[in-house]
């Protein structure tokens, strides 16, 4: 009896884990605007599994975030507000300076991790417009390369995990607001460039260049993004033809 009861909560927590992981996806790449209502029946119907993985789910999106309690048995998509995405970029300039400072140092007696950030410089110099067209829809081609670059900064963090675990802390909401430029691919292109200035930096073992060239990657982005910043009543995603 004990052991069926832990072979159904190990299938429970598998159905919470992939209903948390659709929804988070879903919400982070704008799927699920914000706004949007989530319903525990419509969403375990939609998902597949039960209510109670969802409303484990659910626990989990509120906690992280990406959710929002309004009022009694009512449950949105939490709002991008300015406000917010000034205060994460605040904690961002402090987080990333000092990340790309330790892995430039890093970089300079580790020739892997030298190597690792040239190679990364190379191909974020090869994103242009033109080669952003041949990505799909959203822009997954580029963003996978954005997450290679993030997963070089942690491998260069493993003597500083408390900076790495609160630098991974705040990369689910900048992903979520950064792609509300995904329909702009001129500043994708200038993002690429700015990640491969920061990486040429951390590659030679420059820290003060590599911080200063992710200062100036963070205001460059920030602008763009409260540029992009849907308007009160516009948060639906924009539908490409």
């Amino acid at each position: 009896m004990a052991a069926d009861a832990a072979v159904q909560r190990a299938t429970a927590l598998t159905s919470a884990d992939r209903a948390f992981e659709t929804l988070r996806t879903q919400i982070v790449e704008g799927e699920l605007a914000p706004g949007a209502p989530l319903a525990e029946v419509e969403q375990a119907t939609r998902l597949g599994v039960s209510r109670t993985p969802v409303r484990e789910a659910f626990a989990r999106l509120i906690a992280a975030g990406l959710a929002t309690e309004r009022g009694p048995r009512t449950l949105v998509v939490s709002d991008i507000d300015a406000d917010d995405v000034t205060a994460l970029f605040d904690l961002r300039r402090a987080l990333d300076e000092q990340a790309a400072r330790l892995a430039a140092a890093r970089a300079a007696s580790d020739a892997p991790t030298a190597a690792a950030f040239t190679t990364l410089a190379d191909r974020f110099r090869a994103v242009t417009s033109a080669t952003l067209q041949a990505d799909d829809a959203q822009r997954h081609g580029y963003y996978a390369l954005v997450a290679e670059f993030d997963a070089a900064l942690d491998a260069a963090l493993t003597s500083s995990p408390y900076l790495a675990s609160a630098i991974a802390s705040t990369r689910v909401h900048l992903a979520r607001v950064r792609r509300l430029a995904r329909d702009d691919d001129a500043r994708l292109a200038a993002s690429a460039a700015e990640h491969g200035a920061i990486a040429r930096a951390i590659a030679d073992g420059d820290g003060e260049r590599a911080a200063a060239a992710t200062r100036l990657h963070l205001h460059e982005a920030l602008t763009s993004i409260h540029a992009h910043l849907p308007r009160s009543g516009a948060n639906r995603p924009k539908e490409r033809a």
